[in-house]
Parts: C-alpha cells; sequence; structure tokens
C-alpha cells in the first residue's frame, strides 16, 4: 500500500498543473476560473442517478440553460475571459456525455488552439475513452476526469440500467465488464499520453460504499493522480434514496486516501459553469442568457 493519498497535491508530479486547475486542487478553488462548455447533447450510460435538464436556476451536473453549438465555443471562451480574466480551464462535462460525440473535442480543439494557454479538460463516464485519448492528446487536452460508480457486477446494476455499445443496448453484466474494462483502459492510455486523471465517484448509500476503497485502489494503478468521493444528489430513479451523511463521506474519503489524494472541495458544478468555484460568482448566464427548451438523449 503506497498511502498516496497522505502526500496530497503538494509535492505531487501534476502540482504544477494542479495549482492552476479550481477542481484538482484547493489553492486553485479560491482563485482560478473555469469554463463548462454545454456542446455534449446526448448519452450512452444511463445511470439511475441521472436527470439531465435544461433551465437557468438548478445548480447540479447535467443542468444548462442551452446547449452551445461547437462552431461557438471560441468566441463564448473570449466573451468569458473578459468577465472572468482569472480562467485558467475550458473543458465539457456535459449535460450528457463528454464522448458520446465529436461535439466535446471539436470544441476543446477550436477553443485550444485560439487560447493554447487555457488548460483543456473533458470529464467523462469513461466507456469510450481509450478510442478517444490520442485525439485528447493531440489537440492539448491535459486533464481528464473518469467517473467510475461502481466495479462488481452485483453493485453496477443497481447504479447503472444500461450502456450503448457498438450500436446495440446492453445490460447486466456484459454491460459491467464492458463499462469497467473501457475505464481502466481509458485511464491506463490516458496517463501514458501524459493526461493528468481525475476520477470520481457518487456515493450511494446502501449501495457502493462498499467498494469505494477498492475503486481507488484500481484507479491508482491504473495511473490516476487524484479521487473525488461526491455525495449522491437524489434524483432520477433514486430520487427517493438519502444522500449519504458526513460520516459516511468522511469514512469514504479515509478509504480513498489509502490510495490516492482525495479532493475535497466539489461544487456540483452545471454543465454551462463560469467562474472561480470557490468565490461563488458565476456567469453562465451572462454567456448563455435564459433555458431554451432542448431535447436530450440517452440514445
Amino acid at each position: 500500500m503506497t498511502h498516496r493519498g497522505k502526500l496530497g497535491i503538494r509535492g505531487s508530479p501534476f502540482e504544477h498543473l494542479a495549482l492552476r486547475h479550481p477542481c484538482f486542487s484547493a489553492e486553485a478553488h479560491t482563485r482560478a476560473g473555469r469554463i463548462h462548455l454545454p456542446v455534449s447533447s446526448t448519452c450512452n450510460i444511463r445511470c439511475r442517478f441521472c436527470e439531465r435538464s435544461f433551465d437557468s436556476s438548478t445548480w447540479r451536473p447535467g443542468v444548462a440553460s442551452r446547449l452551445l453549438d461547437p462552431a461557438m465555443a471560441p468566441e463564448t471562451v473570449a466573451r468569458a475571459l473578459e468577465l472572468c480574466p482569472e480562467l485558467a480551464v475550458v473543458g465539457v462535462a456535459g449535460p450528457g456525455e463528454s464522448l458520446a460525440t465529436s461535439h466535446a473535442p471539436d470544441a476543446l480543439e477550436a477553443v485550444l488552439s485560439r487560447f493554447p494557454g487555457l488548460i483543456g479538460c473533458l470529464s467523462t463516464n469513461g466507456l469510450s475513452l481509450p478510442h478517444q485519448v490520442d485525439r485528447l492528446a493531440a489537440i492539448g487536452v491535459r486533464t481528464v476526469t473518469v467517473t467510475v460508480n461502481a466495479l462488481t457486477p452485483a453493485v453496477w446494476p443497481k447504479v447503472y440500467a444500461w450502456i450503448r455499445h457498438s450500436g446495440r443496448k446492453v445490460e447486466g453484466d456484459e454491460a459491467a465488464w464492458i463499462l469497467s474494462t473501457a475505464q481502466e483502459e481509458g485511464i491506463r492510455r490516458a496517463t501514458a499520453r501524459g493526461l493528468v486523471v481525475k476520477v470520481n465517484t457518487v456515493l450511494v448509500p446502501g449501495v457502493n460504499e462498499a467498494e469505494v476503497g477498492a475503486i481507488a485502489s484500481c484507479a491508482a494503478a491504473c495511473g490516476a493522480s487524484l479521487m473525488n468521493v461526491i455525495p449522491l444528489l437524489p434524483a432520477g430513479e433514486m430520487a427517493a434514496c438519502p444522500s449519504p451523511d458526513c460520516e459516511m463521506i468522511e469514512k469514504a474519503r479515509r478509504q480513498v486516501e489509502n490510495y490516492l489524494p482525495v479532493f475535497r472541495h466539489c461544487r456540483y458544478c452545471r454543465a454551462d459553469a463560469c467562474g472561480i468555484p470557490g468565490v461563488g460568482r458565476d456567469f453562465a448566464g451572462d454567456l448563455h442568457g435564459e433555458a431554451r427548451q432542448e431535447t436530450f438523449s440517452h440514445g
């Protein structure tokens, strides 16, 4: 056991990057800005706690005021830099799965070619990551967050309903094996290409708390640098499920710290968030205006 979690960010091999990324460092969380480009409209996995929507007031992942055309991403970032000069990170975190279409890589490529000083970031469920790593590295993406919520076939169907793989809907043990294999391979390939990988795990009481340590161990073995334990926000099929209490969250984080540093300042950011997370001011409304009716697809 390496006890990498006790090292923290200081002294880590990605310190130079983390100190500019508000989702990787507590220090950057209150002084560095980030923008999420809401370009991803579809998803290839059905998570039981997922509830995507388009509105201007709900503060949680999977929510945006509207979808952004990837071609408009550079101009949107230019306006964001005027509103928030501290902007250091440009990323895609929804409202759907970032790698279910080419929209996120297309948008990031256009933005990073115009603003090479920004850190390119992408959040993904990992299903399509192995086949996208080379392009992400080539266009300048430097950090990837992979959400891993289950490892074993016994827990997997309690968190996920199905995946869409090779043009077909897959459920049960086969789906669990396909997704877990893709996540592990994707993390290994990403780190081999020099990308810094953070793993997110949504902590669901009575479902996956016993697997958090195993997820951290596996993530560390695959090359991940950091992990974030996210308390469940009851929604979707899990609307009646309680959120984990502070004791359960802290216990899970201590398990993770046997293997990886833990990021403890997550703010449940929207898919169109813009600003400095730790300060609380968000400029998404200035960039995107009021919510517009959209169609979100799980196809």
